[in-house]
């Protein structure tokens, strides 16, 4: 008998390989254990008058507060990365709360200010993961959703405003594989075979839409709105753990982000989701034993819903905000560690 739902984990379809995907052959159900869901429409500020006055420490996210010199960033101008340009806007378009992160259009001491919000857990390892954003229309940013280890161990959706064009209807997304091989090209990933610029069938900036990466052993996918945008694999995959990261800049360069934007220009987030294995031998074998006592139990395993194109729904489901699933899984107080490596929590494959 399960005592609550999903005390076993979490379940997505396994995605079938390119090769497989033709034949119509897939590989069964990926199981993750652990989950990280926030809301940002219902995180509550300290203030009430001042959205931007969050108690960060509280939550599963840190704001980032350092620069970068034009060098560093690679760009004509360094990046001022600023607690301030994160915070809540309390209407919205819809009337809604949004987390907006903002790039302003002022340069401060050779710098853009820009932001960044990064999970304080590190030790997020294979998993799925997913953000519902909506793509500021100013041109001269890059917003970005990633999960990130080192500068050779990164994953990443990368939306340049500068190269979107309502008159025709073109919104390139970029998506990468940052490796040691892309290092050695000077961070260029295009020349690697582990970039693809793909063009989004929708406007990014009209409305939120849902972003999703899907990081598993030695293969990665990306997609947008349910659709499959694309898939990468071989040894430039990751095979680490490491953390999310929201994330809206601008420097200046005229091959990357262009800008700075000639005014303030914001990325808003709803929500992200992740649902993942943890690489802390605490969490994915101690805690997870304890847990799961017959993963063969009435709703012991749950499966993940899913956006798709003529079926959003699934983006108001948060399964935090149901009372009876396993309240052991995430902790907005609990950072996690990313220094116990122990062994990875591999997944499983189950027919469920």
């Amino acid at each position: 008998m399960a005592l609550a739902d999903c005390e076993c984990g979490y379940t997505i379809a396994s995605p079938p390989s390119e090769s497989n995907e033709r034949n119509g052959d897939n590989n069964g159900v990926l199981l993750f254990t652990d989950l990280l869901e926030t809301d940002f429409t219902r995180l509550v500020a300290d203030d009430d008058n001042n959205k931007n006055n969050m108690a960060w420490d509280t939550t599963d996210w840190a704001p980032q507060a350092f620069n970068l010199t034009a060098q560093r960033a690679r760009g004509k101008y360094g990046e001022m990365f600023d607690v301030g340009n994160v915070g809540f806007h309390g209407g919205g378009d819809q009337g809604q709360q949004e987390l907006r992160l903002a790039v302003r259009s002022q340069v401060l001491d050779g710098m853009v200010p820009v932001a960044e919000l990064d999970t304080r857990r590190l030790d997020i390892f294979w998993g799925t993961f997913r953000a519902s954003m909506k793509i500021s229309k100013v041109p001269g940013t890059c917003a970005a959703f990633f999960w990130y280890f080192n500068d050779t161990q990164e994953i990443d959706m990368e939306f340049l405003t500068k190269d979107f064009n309502t008159s025709n209807s073109s919104y390139p997304v970029n998506l990468v594989l940052q490796s040691r091989e892309a290092a050695l090209a000077g961070y260029d990933a295009s020349t690697t075979g582990n970039f693809v610029k793909t063009y989004l069938p929708f406007d990014p900036t009209d409305d939120f839409h849902e972003y999703r990466i899907d990081y598993l052993p030695g293969r990665v996918f990306f997609y947008a709105k349910g659709v499959k945008l694309a898939e990468m694999n071989g040894p430039a995959v990751p095979s680490s753990p490491g953390h999310l990261i929201l994330q809206h800049w601008s420097n200046g360069n005229q091959y990357w982000s262009g800008g700075p934007p000639a005014e303030d220009a914001a990325l808003a987030v709803r929500y992200v989701k992740a649902y993942f294995n943890s690489s802390s031998t605490a969490r994915s074998q101690q805690d997870r034993a304890a847990r799961c006592q017959d993963p063969a139990a009435p709703n012991a395993v749950c499966e993940i819903p899913e956006v798709t194109p003529t079926n959003g729904s699934a983006a108001d489901w948060f399964f935090t905000e149901h009372g009876n699933t396993t309240s052991t899984q995430t902790n907005s107080e609990e950072s996690g560690s990313g220094e116990e490596r122990g062994h990875p929590y591999r997944l499983w494959r189950c027919v469920c």
